[in-house]
């Protein structure tokens, strides 16, 4: 598996924004077309906002974003890792912990000290495996989250 920036492969802007109105269109309220325009806002390699790309085989198997102030609740938290998805044919191998770890170390890299997500898992699921620790529990946008961080630098 290669790590690529969506910057480099900008031609998966309209997939990875089928992907995510798929998964969290009813939540965000955004259209397909909405919802590529806010990602090609994220077409970074060296600075926030930046997406990642998990690749097998010149085939785009996972995404993840690193980003400013995901939720308005917390102006104080300010660098988020966010809409990490595998396609249901790539799931259960790994690739999102993956992706989300790269996303960490490139965080890490460009000095970020807390990084924040939040997960519809409660119980944290993948995260609270890969280190993350539970911060507040909330309804967001009607939906029930765990909101979680990761110190780095550490």
């Amino acid at each position: 598996m290669k790590f690529t920036f969506l910057a480099d492969r900008e031609h998966a802007i309209p997939m990875i924004a089928n992907w995510y109105f798929a998964e969290w269109g009813h939540i965000t309220k955004l259209s397909v077309e909405a919802t590529a325009t806010k990602i090609r806002n994220g077409l970074n390699r060296d600075k926030i906002p930046l997406f990642v790309l998990a690749e097998e085989a010149d085939e785009i198997v996972g995404v993840a974003e690193l980003k400013y102030r995901e939720m308005i609740n917390y102006p104080d938290k300010e660098h988020w890792i966010g809409g990490v998805f595998v396609p249901p044919p790539h799931r259960g191998k790994g690739i999102a912990s993956r992706v989300a770890n790269r996303v960490v170390e490139i965080a890490n890299s460009l000095g970020v000290k807390t990084l924040y997500l939040q997960t519809a898992r409660l119980d944290g699921g993948l995260y609270a495996q890969l280190g993350w620790k539970p911060i507040e529990q909330l309804n967001y946008r009607g939906v029930d989250v765990l909101v979680m961080e990761r110190k780095l630098g550490i």
